[in-house]
């Protein structure tokens, strides 16, 4: 996975969505600091950190690890690139999660009331995955991972999609996966959102590009035996990092790095509803609602990373169907926020406090460095 980019455009796009990339920002800026003193350099470093944090706190709540409404952190300390994020409807409070690149096919089962892993999985029949960047779960309990990424910039041919049960009981465990190899109807791309919807279980993929993407939408069942062609069939308006489907398959939402849009699905021809608000994260790269959809949960790449919780648009989609017409943002040139949180006047103030927070910070102390 590409990561993104200059300090200047962070700013801009965290300014304009209520994302908050200031530490990105921040680490942007504060690079010369290697070549100061070592106790100027580190009192930068703390400085940075302590307004990182600070900045961070005020986005991620309190309980963040007690309790799954609230977020939770990961502790395991072989997830350093959670790529995707799955709630389980099966195993309540349970998320599925894998690294972008690892040393083999795992996904890792993790418990949201304690961030620690229940159970391992390693897939056969699937050979050596290349960039795993989206799980999702269909009907059935059925777990579908996206081996779809480009992180090499090498543009594949094709890639792969995998499909296994989730097991009843969670224990580490060995899992046999069926393997579907995907081509784009319009040519190779990078891309890392895949969503599988939760009633008729058609699988679609999200492809990753700066200026926004397409949804591509697969065959009405996948071949084992000839390559499924996934064809464009709507536009996507942002820099798409991972999607996720409400439980009662009536929302899309899409994130990125610098917000989210959610998406009336409208039988398979999405529709823009508004745009969200997403958390101040290190580099934000997952979504998924709870499993009765009353929640929505982003993920993050990076050792101990936090996953946080934010209000659905219209507060929520519940897994029976009962879903709320409102949304958190308004897409019109008023932006106002509708019942539901995650709206994104309140993500414009918050990403702009956090983000100037920072960056001013930092620039105070590189002027300050540079003096001495």
């Amino acid at each position: 996975m590409r990561r993104p980019f200059a300090p200047l455009a962070v700013l801009a796009a965290a300014l304009l969505t209520g994302a908050s990339a200031a530490p990105a920002c921040a680490s942007a800026v504060s690079a010369p600091a290697a070549a100061a003193p070592a106790s100027l350099a580190g009192s930068a470093s703390a400085s940075s950190s302590a307004l990182s944090s600070a900045a961070a706190s005020a986005s991620v709540p309190a309980s963040a690890s007690a309790d799954e409404d609230e977020g939770f952190t990961i502790k395991d300390p072989r997830i350093v690139e959670s790529s995707g994020l799955a709630a389980s409807r099966q195993h309540p409070g349970i998320y599925w999660t894998h690294n972008d690149q690892d040393t083999g096919a795992y996904l890792y089962a993790v418990d949201s009331a304690t961030g620690k892993t229940v159970a391992t999985i390693t897939l056969t029949g699937v050979g050596r995955p290349r960039d795993v960047e989206a799980i999702s779960i269909g009907p059935d309990n059925q777990i579908w991972v996206g081996d779809i990424g480009d992180n090499d910039g090498v543009q594949w041919d094709y890639v792969w999609v995998y499909r296994l049960p989730e097991p009843a009981r969670l224990k580490d465990q060995t899992i046999r996966a069926t393997q579907y190899v995907v081509k784009y109807q319009d040519g190779s791309r990078d891309a890392e959102s895949l969503v599988v919807h939760p009633k008729t279980g058609h699988v679609y993929i999200i492809d990753k590009h700066e200026d926004g993407g397409h949804l591509y939408a697969g065959p009405d069942r996948l071949s084992t035996t000839a390559p499924n062609v996934f064809k464009p069939v709507a536009p996507i308006d942002l820099w798409a990092t991972d999607a996720a489907f409400s439980p009662d398959g009536r929302r899309l939402v899409v994130r990125g790095y610098f917000g989210a849009v959610a998406y009336d699905w409208n039988d398979g021809r999405p529709r823009r509803i508004g745009r969200l608000d997403v958390p101040l994260q290190r580099q934000g790269e997952s979504v998924t609602y709870t499993a009765d959809g009353s929640r929505l949960m982003y993920g993050s790449e990076g050792a101990e990373s936090t996953v946080v919780a934010e209000d659905p648009p219209g507060g929520g989609a519940g897994a029976d169907g009962n879903s709320s017409s409102g949304v958190g943002s308004s897409s019109g040139a008023s932006g106002a926020s509708g019942g539901g949180g995650g709206g994104l006047d309140d993500g414009l103030t918050r990403g702009a406090l956090a983000v100037a927070l920072v960056c001013g910070a930092v620039f105070a102390v590189r002027r300050l460095i540079k003096r001495r």
